[in-house]
């Protein structure tokens, strides 16, 4: 008897860590590389929009954006339900191929081209980069972002209220109340 007692409660640990493994998964954003951010949403048959957290190695805001408002779960949970999350590191030193572009390292600028095309030669650390459905530009946001912060501008363009709705409107029309 003592036997079978020892593989329930083997069962039961396994089970519950099992369970908090998948737990910590789901209470983190899925990041993915630009690339494969790419590829998906040519492949993907619901399409979603694209976030870019453009960082450095070297950046303190971006550190902290790290360890605060993506550790947030309702930044974690909107961004992995309407977005393919993507970190890029400006610096990155890897060949980028995206469709039928190529983006380099660029030494004399110190980052790699697609980071430089993407803040528009505004090297601002952190950034977030929003692109719709089919990689076009939707706006750079530079700078740090808290949770209450970033949740009504992921919001904004989550939702495609900036389809019909100007940022100025948004903001007077109380988007902090959930609106």
């Amino acid at each position: 008897m003592k036997s079978f007692q020892k593989i329930i409660v083997c069962a039961i640990v396994l089970l519950l860590s099992a369970s908090l493994q998948s737990y910590g998964q789901t209470n983190s954003i899925h990041w993915m590389s630009i690339t494969e951010a790419y590829q998906r949403s040519i492949t993907d048959s619901v399409k979603k929009k694209v976030y870019i957290d453009v960082y450095t190695q070297w950046c303190g805001w971006c550190k902290r954006m790290d360890a605060t408002t993506f550790e947030d779960p309702m930044v974690v949970g909107y961004i992995n339900s309407r977005y393919y999350p993507v970190k890029l590191d400006a610096e990155i030193k890897d060949t980028i191929h995206l469709g039928d572009k190529t983006f380099v390292y660029k030494p004399e600028l110190k980052a790699n081209e697609i980071a430089v095309s993407l803040l528009n030669q505004k090297m601002s650390y952190p950034t977030t980069i929003f692109l719709d459905e089919r990689f076009n530009m939707l706006s750079p946001v530079p700078g740090y972002q808290s949770t209450d912060q970033l949740i009504p501008i992921l919001r904004y363009f989550g939702e495609n209220t900036y389809k019909t709705v100007t940022w100025e409107d948004y903001e007077k029309q109380g988007y902090k109340q959930g609106n």
